[in-house]
């Protein structure tokens, strides 16, 4: 994991996002919604925080060039 740092926090978002949405599919209280656009908006976050590179880290140094 050559940027560790966006890594995690993109890991850290999209969880929190799903889950979220996991515990308003799973309870039984009828007042709450699942909302399918915030679990596309946690994949998205743990895509980039996958995909995106540090600030600090140049296209040589991980591979992109």
């Amino acid at each position: 994991m050559k940027s560790w740092k966006t890594t995690v926090l993109g890991i850290i978002a999209g969880i929190s996002l799903i889950l979220v949405q996991l515990t308003n599919l799973l309870d039984d209280n009828p007042e709450t919604m699942f909302q399918l656009s915030q679990v596309f908006a946690g994949l998205a976050a743990l895509g980039i925080g996958i995909f995106a590179r540090d600030n600090n880290k140049t296209s040589e140094s991980v591979g992109a060039k």
